[in-house]
């Protein structure tokens, strides 16, 4: 059972935090066995189990997503960053470095070089 790969007591982690781990765990699984039928599928000469494992290994595909989009709804920050990198185009480490760089994950800049948010002053011109 998933809960017996837990680090903490389950008494101090809490259902959601053990709900998180089932979904990782899950996950996990489903990408091992992705990988499992994908050299399976390759390895044989068998045409028609080449087709079955390819079957097989893409239902597993859709497992892992759906595990990876429960834990994007129930997990703040990996809503945030699956956000920022998922279905981006470019070189994925140039979009943590834009975002080093100030670019944010909209691939535009959250501040500018004067340290403000961009938005300008709100005092009137006269003010100033």
């Amino acid at each position: 059972m998933a809960s017996e790969t837990l680090h903490e007591d389950p008494a101090k982690l809490g259902p959601e935090v053990i709900d998180r781990h089932r979904a990782i765990v899950s996950l996990m699984e489903e990408l091992e066995a992705v990988d499992w039928y994908d050299q399976r599928a390759k390895a044989t000469a068998n045409a028609e189990l080449r087709s079955i494992l390819e079957h097989n290994r893409d239902e597993e595909k859709e497992h892992a997503a759906m595990a990876l989009e429960w834990l994007r709804r129930n997990d703040p920050k990996m809503d945030e960053h699956l956000r920022t990198f998922l279905f981006k185009e470019g070189p994925i480490q140039e979009i943590e470095a834009d975002m080093k760089d100030g670019g944010g994950a909209g691939g535009e800049a959250d501040t500018v070089s004067d340290g403000s948010l961009g938005i300008g002053s709100l005092r009137k011109k006269s003010d100033r």
